[in-house]
């Protein structure tokens, strides 16, 4: 009995493990596919610089998805002076 809970567990374990949203290969062609749809030329320095964009708005979200938690668990404000 015990080691079917612990098989259910690993088979559960490796069905979670397998749910990925993108790898880097699809990322990588969908940001240049909407670097080109700007009218950017692959290879210029624009379209680079169109990269790096697309890349630092996607850190940006990332972490202001971590730090905006509404139920309050986010880092602390700082107050000039007393703080309530």
């Amino acid at each position: 009995m015990p080691i079917t809970k612990l098989l259910l567990a690993a088979a559960a374990a490796l069905l979670v493990g397998a749910c990925n949203t993108t790898n880097l290969a699809e990322q990588r062609a969908a940001d240049e596919a909407r670097c080109r749809s700007y009218g950017f030329r692959p290879g210029s320095d624009p379209f680079s610089k169109c990269l790096l964009q697309v890349d630092l708005d996607r850190s940006a979200d990332r972490r202001a998805a971590r730090y905006d938690y509404p139920y309050g668990f986010g880092p602390r404000g700082y107050y000039w002076g007393r703080g309530w």
